[in-house]
């Protein structure tokens, strides 16, 4: 069988796996049987970011459309919000799920075929339709039993971070740690390098600054193409995770390029697992304005860790940059401690 057609069975055996079914019902019938109003689940439909067919009698759903729908109900918290906050928390799902799917589709389709050829290979009798299922159904309950353990590992360390030193569930303040890290010149690299060799220096860039976050008690808020922001509940961990992502980079060899680090310290608006609000814009203009190679301190972080015997800052004068008329920073190094001659 040609590869195109055993790429056709597969994607006909997918679908209606991934959907629990055909697609059987229009989007009345969807209300009617989840117990919601039909501009309700338009609405969340629209804003987990599937596109809705104007006309409300298409045939475009399913049976996981309604459980969907009807365990949406359940959530109290959800289910009596405004319609903004039950909007904004199905967009986020949504965008968050569709991030994940667009990176695993290429490796899911890779894994199923090559289960497919090894099946058809060494069994040459087996129902190529039922090859497919059997492929299918394996791989997907396979990735779904990871995405489920790490689900569950990442919930118990945000939950954590979210409720400590007595927090109360809900609470969108807090006072944290935020830092950026961006790569020198990436615009003048994306205009040399190749697809492969691109994507391997971001490759290496990510996974540099990714363990360097975490092994130093940090979390990674998220990744824009040569910028990670990140995350620490206290100055003295932040500071240890700015200065471990600078070693990082030096110890990669070259792989990943020069990095400007920025941290501020203080009290940001935590928003479905973003950060905003002038902490934040701050380490951002920290990062422009800092020196290749070196890290950026603000005011509310250099005095929390002035006494702390592991860094050395030397004092910048004030600079004016776009939004905030006096940055001033910091030049934050780790303290070697020469042992007595």
């Amino acid at each position: 069988m040609a590869s195109t057609e055993i790429s056709e069975l597969v994607q006909s055996v997918v679908e209606p796996y991934l959907l629990n079914g055909p697609r059987k019902y229009n989007r009345g019938q969807v209300a009617d049987l989840a117990g919601l109003p039909n501009h309700v689940t338009r609405r969340l439909w629209v804003a987990l970011g599937f596109p809705a067919d104007p006309d409300d009698k298409a045939v475009e759903y399913s049976d996981s459309d309604i459980e969907a729908a009807r365990t949406f109900a359940t959530l109290h918290v959800l289910a009596s919000a405004d319609t903004h906050r039950q909007t904004t928390a199905a967009r986020t799902l949504g965008r968050s799920m569709a991030r994940l799917a667009e990176w695993q589709v290429d490796l899911v389709t890779e894994e199923i075929l090559d289960r497919v050829a090894t099946v058809t290979r060494e069994k040459p009798d087996t129902d190529p339709k039922e090859a497919a299922r059997i492929a299918t159904d394996e791989v997907i309950t396979e990735f779904e039993t990871l995405q489920r353990y790490a689900f569950r590992r990442h919930l118990d360390a945000a939950l954590s971070r979210s409720l400590d030193k007595g927090a109360v569930a809900g609470d969108t303040l807090r006072v944290l740690a935020v830092g950026f890290a961006d790569m020198v010149g990436y615009t003048r690299l994306v205009r040399h390098l190749e697809a492969d060799e691109l994507s391997a220096l971001l490759e290496a860039f990510e996974t540099a600054t990714s363990n360097a976050i975490v092994a130093h008690g940090g979390w990674v808020i998220k990744n824009v193409g040569d910028e990670v922001m990140f995350a620490a509940n206290t100055a003295a961990e932040g500071a240890r995770i700015a200065l471990a992502v600078q070693e990082a980079a030096i110890a990669s060899h070259g792989v990943t390029q020069e990095l400007r680090v920025g941290l501020a310290y203080g009290e940001v608006l935590q928003r479905f697992g973003d950060l905003y609000g002038s902490v934040v814009n701050t380490a951002a203009r920290l990062t422009g304005v800092a020196r290749p190679g070196t890290v950026l301190v603000d005011d509310g972080a250099a005095a929390a860790i002035a006494d702390d015997s592991e860094f050395t800052q030397r004092h910048l004068a004030t600079v004016r940059v776009k939004g905030i008329d006096r940055l001033h920073g910091h030049v934050l190094r780790r303290n070697v401690i020469r042992p007595p001659v």
